[in-house]
């Protein structure tokens, strides 16, 4: 388990994971949406996730979801490299009823992030904001990950395929494997 506190002007955050854990959640980063978001992260993924965080969201949730989603990135990286013995490369796709979004995984130690979803609300809860969460989790994670929009209507149902698609791709990229480091280089 790692554990990571930051503290800024505008978000004070102290993120726990275990990767070996059995998917549970104690969220609580006063946006109600993400924290469902962030419980979903944990069950699907089967990490354990725990974050406080006291943010400006008076302002507005910018700063409290783009810094969980550096923190938790941080966190994820010390948990996981340097990278052996895992799957490495990993895609899934889950669907909400209507909805389906694909995320295809690297955990190769080189950021990148294809995000291609829709724009649009949840209530006050702007959805590109789910675009710096993701940012912000896989440029601190140090992998590579490609988030692709198929199909969908409802907006809530469309951003919980993606943290359920991320989730079942994250798991299964971590996954035990017998052959060492996955790489040709022989290091990642």
């Amino acid at each position: 388990m790692v554990e990571i506190k930051r503290e800024t002007k505008e978000t004070k955050i102290l993120v726990r994971v275990d990767i070996k854990g059995s998917g549970k959640a104690d969220v609580k980063s006063g946006v109600g949406f993400f924290d469902h978001m962030l419980e979903t992260l944990a069950k699907h993924s089967g990490i354990d996730i725990f974050v406080r965080c006291d943010g400006d969201i008076e302002v507005d949730y910018h700063h409290t979801i783009e810094d969980i989603g550096i923190v938790l990135g941080e966190a994820l990286y010390k948990e996981v490299f340097p990278v052996k013995n895992i799957e490495r490369f990993a895609n899934a796709v889950a669907i909400l009823d209507e909805a389906a979004v694909e995320v295809c995984i690297d955990i190769g130690g080189r950021p990148y992030l294809v995000y291609e979803m829709p724009d649009g609300a949840i209530r006050d809860f702007d959805l590109e904001l789910i675009e710096e969460f993701f940012k912000s989790l896989v440029f601190n994670f140090k992998i590579a990950a490609h988030i692709i929009y198929k199909r969908g209507k409802n907006r809530h149902h469309i951003v919980e395929s993606a943290f359920k698609s991320f989730a079942v791709a994250l798991r299964r990229a971590l996954s035990y494997r017998e052959n060492g480091i996955p790489s040709t280089k022989g290091l990642i």
